[in-house]
């Protein structure tokens, strides 16, 4: 047998929405994943109707379903990371957040997706949020977000670099090892990208409560500012979907160095992923439509 037939490779299940003109969803993971050296599996939890001019409706996919795609993929393949996008329904978060509970071994990346980029439909259901918060962002190891959903998820202004950096901090107090909040809609000539960091969890006889320990984490988390040139760009679709999968399939190729330390780990593929994505955005293409979309 050649050594071709005998190469393994790690696989990052996409938990996300089916894009029929595949700017974004699953397909925009799929070919970010691709991009890392990592082979992309999707989940469709979403089905919608739209394209590069904009969505037009969006429906959820029942939450058995989706469980069942997502075990069959990690029963029978070598998922070594985790990717979540659009979920839809308060049921679907809820059996997401299950799901990555019983494989907290393994790196999970949480693309907070609410609305689109162009559209009126919702990719997440209004009532769903409070799910978001308490039963899938605790077992996210790393949550992304722009600065609109930060201002959901966290009830706080986020305008400027200042408050980018406070609502990461807030948003680990819910539980995840990290938080990315993403500057593109923070105004400067720099696209400054804030990553917090959680810190050592505490000794058990000091946190009384998991709350208390979350927040003995976040107030002695790592901010840390990623900047890069801002660019001039038409708009775009799937931008998103697209960083936080290349952060997974990063995740999944190192594997190893999650496992000796997560933290390192996930700071190393979000900056490995904000160069390859800055250089895909400047690369973006015409596939018709009023959007471009990305080939990382």
């Amino acid at each position: 047998m050649s050594a071709a037939k005998k190469k393994k490779v790690p696989c990052v299940l996409a938990i996300g929405g089916l894009d029929p003109g595949g700017g974004a969803g699953v397909l925009a993971d799929a070919r970010a994943i691709a991009r890392t050296g990592a082979f992309p599996c999707a989940a469709v939890a979403v089905l919608t109707v739209q394209s590069t001019s904009g969505l037009r409706s969006a429906t959820a996919v029942a939450k058995t379903e989706l469980l069942a795609e997502c075990t069959e993929v990690v029963r029978h393949q070598r998922v070594k990371a985790f990717k979540v996008g659009a979920l839809g329904s308060d049921e679907n978060t809820r059996v997401v957040g299950d799901f990555l509970a019983i494989h907290r071994d393994l790196p999970s990346v949480v693309d907070t997706v609410m609305m689109p980029s162009r559209g009126r439909a919702r990719l997440l259901e209004e009532k769903a949020v409070g799910v978001l918060r308490t039963r899938l962002l605790p077992q996210a190891s790393l949550v992304m977000c722009n600065a609109p959903e930060a201002e959901v998820l966290t009830g706080l202004r986020v305008t400027r670099l200042s408050e980018a950096r406070e609502a990461a901090v807030a948003l680990l107090r819910l539980g995840a090892r990290a938080v990315l909040v993403k500057g593109g809609h923070l105004g400067g000539s720099q696209a400054t990208d804030v990553l917090a960091l959680a810190g050592p969890p505490p000794p058990p006889a000091s946190a009384k409560s998991l709350a208390t320990a979350r927040a003995r984490r976040a107030a002695d988390a790592n901010v840390i500012e990623i900047v890069a040139p801002r660019l001039t760009l038409p708009p775009i679709h799937g931008g998103g979907c697209a960083f936080a999968s290349l952060v997974a399939g990063r995740l999944a190729r190192k594997i190893d160095d999650w496992k000796e330390d997560p933290l390192r780990a996930i700071e190393d593929a979000v900056r490995w992923a904000k160069d390859v994505h800055h250089e895909a955005l400047d690369d973006a293409r015409d596939a018709g439509g009023d959007m471009r979309v990305l080939f990382a």
